[in-house]
């Protein structure tokens, strides 16, 4: 199998999707039995977002045709990751599956510091943080669905939390393959329980617009005001079954967006209507029922910080500074994809597996977390190999300290300022 190098709209769709669903039965059907692939693991594939500033003035947010001038100067990245701008400006690196976790490190590192050059000569920086700590949210890119997505989530009085999410925050996100069918379940339910612990060890956003949040992730904690029905986490009572789990959730979910089949055009539904009542035909949208199209589109408004898409999107992670980074990835990899390794984890986060708020409010000043979190990484670093040494040990040292990087940020403002501190880490200063 491959993951996906772009955006979620990109997502290919099969031969049949201009088939009509005849029932909520029928579309339960297809998200059960087309979510995860059966297979070995193995292949990882990376994802990291940066927020671009300008270098001469922070809270200048660099407009649309600028960023994009920017990436049309760029000669072929020699890992291959594709280039794309979210909503308030913020440039994503997607790259190709690699053969384990190294190669995809490698890469990324490469394509990051392609990337950073030609920005820079543009006079912009990409900065490494989970959330802006500067700039109030704005939408720059112009796309329908951004446009649609902000009228939805007005309309749900999320606004204020849509927008943030949307033009504020970044993230890491690593893909994994599902594995083999019988072992679905533990290791959705492993990737799950991991949660915690590793937004405890990779927060990285104390800042949003312009002042102190309280909380060490405040990128998680936008997530957490949106509906829980879209972004909570998937597993259902047992976790026995993540493919009918997700099929439930993504069933129960309302409906955000109805598009056409081009793309081009994408209406808001500003009511509550579950996928389920749209198959069933208790609502129509588009004057019409649905199809598998407009299933597989409704499966990209939804962002569980475990997300099935064939493979395992893993979403919970802060974009975090240039010389961790390789070791969080590495880390979680590791403790999912390295039998040993994920005994270990299994048990060091059995006690904190639904911390998700906790997590992203302390990060590592909770004292299980931190248990957890330094048993999870030495376990790790034990299997690191040479290429990855540095980034391991400041990243043990770091969680041996029970700091997280929200930490080191955070001091960096009470002595610099905030603006200061954006401008030196867009500038590449440690």
């Amino acid at each position: 199998m491959t993951f996906a190098m772009t955006s979620d709209v990109d997502d290919a769709h099969p031969p049949d999707s201009d088939t009509e669903l005849t029932s909520a039965i029928d579309a339960h059907h297809y998200v059960r039995d087309n979510c995860l692939d059966d297979g070995p693991v193995g292949q990882v594939g990376l994802e990291v977002e940066a927020h671009c500033f300008d270098l001469t003035d922070p809270m200048r947010r660099p407009r649309w045709d600028e960023i994009n001038a920017t990436i049309s100067g760029l000669p072929g990245l020699p890992g291959g990751s594709a280039v794309t701008v979210e909503p308030g400006g913020a440039v994503e690196l997607s790259g190709p599956p690699m053969d384990g976790p190294v190669e995809a490190i490698i890469a990324m590192q490469a394509d990051r510091a392609a990337l950073r050059a030609v920005f820079a000569q543009a006079g912009l920086g990409l900065v490494l943080l989970g959330a802006d700590p500067l700039r109030p949210a704005k939408r720059v890119n112009p796309g329908a669905r951004y446009q649609a997505m902000e009228t939805f989530f007005e309309a749900s009085q999320t606004g204020a939390a849509g927008a943030a999410m949307m033009t504020s925050t970044a993230s890491i996100q690593v893909n994994l393959d599902a594995g083999p069918q019988g072992g679905w379940a533990d290791r959705v339910r492993l990737a799950h329980a991991l949660g915690p612990t590793m937004i405890a060890i990779a927060a990285n956003s104390p800042l949003l617009g312009g002042k102190f949040a309280g909380w060490r992730s405040a990128r998680q904690h936008v997530w957490s005001q949106l509906d829980s029905a879209r972004c909570g986490p998937v597993l259902g009572a047992s976790g026995d079954d993540p493919a009918s789990d997700w099929a439930r959730y993504a069933l129960k979910a309302p409906v955000m967006l109805v598009s056409t089949a081009s793309k081009k055009h994408v209406t808001p539904v500003t009511t509550w209507v579950p996928f389920a009542d749209w198959a069933d035909g208790r609502a129509m949208l588009g004057d019409r029922r649905p199809t598998r199209a407009d299933l597989d589109y409704h499966l990209t408004t939804l962002f569980p910080p475990v997300r099935p898409r064939r493979w395992l999107e893993i979403r919970y992670l802060d974009s975090v500074p240039e010389t961790v980074w390789p070791a969080v990835a590495f880390t979680l990899v590791t403790l999912l994809d390295d039998p040993a390794a994920a005994d270990v984890a299994a048990e060091a986060t059995e006690s904190v597996a639904t911390a998700w708020d906790r997590a992203a409010q302390m990060g590592l000043g909770d004292r299980r977390l931190a248990d957890a979190a330094v048993r999870c990484v030495r376990a790790a670093a034990e299997r690191a190999p040479a290429e990855l040494e540095e980034s391991m040990q400041q990243l043990v040292r770091s969680v041996e300290l029970r700091r997280c990087p929200a930490d080191d940020f955070s001091d960096r403002v009470v002595k610099r300022g905030i603006a200061t501190a954006v401008t030196e880490l867009a500038l590449g200063e440690s």
